[in-house]
């Protein structure tokens, strides 16, 4: 009797499965002899009202900050606190994007070459910007997050620039 009870609850599944994708785009994969699962086929699907990316540059709750695999959580906290004294500044006021990433990558490994731990990168908050949209925070903290000195960044202490700057916890140089 379990057994048709486990038939029933899988049966159940797959009814329920069946009418959740009905109306979305999906399309069923043929089946393959050997039984071996494929790959999808890419498809790219666009929303049907999208609005402009850069509408939305920098909102992304992610940019706010960042913390490398297997460094602790907690180091943020420090870093928004101002637990971690900046030993230099960075201003990236006036720059074009492509630029500033440039400028981040010296200051960055001049940074870690003079040894120091916490660095403060000044990106303003875009209201002078077209648009009122922050470009320059955006790109500087994509680019810092493939940086391989970079173990975590955090909005800056209001005293020190706050959501238009960043602190940025350098790995130690070998």
């Amino acid at each position: 009797m379990v057994k048709k009870r486990d038939e029933d609850a899988d049966a159940s599944d797959v009814d329920a499965f069946a009418r959740a994708m009905a109306d979305a785009a999906v399309v069923p994969l043929p089946p393959d002899a050997r039984r071996r699962v494929r790959a999808a086929p890419a498809v790219v699907l666009q929303p049907a009202a999208s609005p402009s990316i850069n509408a939305h540059i920098g909102d992304d709750e992610s940019d706010e900050d960042f913390a490398a695999h297997g460094v602790d959580r907690r180091e943020i906290r420090k870093l928004k606190r101002g637990e971690y004294a900046a030993a230099d500044r960075h201003d990236l006021h006036g720059m074009t994007a492509a630029a500033a990433c440039a400028s981040v990558k010296q200051f960055l490994d001049a940074s870690r070459h003079g040894r120091h731990r916490c660095v403060c990168i000044v990106h303003g908050r875009g209201l002078r910007s077209p648009g009122g949209v922050a470009v320059l925070k955006a790109r500087v903290r994509a680019y810092l997050r493939t940086h391989h000195a970079v173990l975590a960044y955090a909005d800056a202490p209001r005293s020190d620039g706050g959501a238009g700057a960043v602190y940025v916890l350098l790995r130690r140089p070998m």
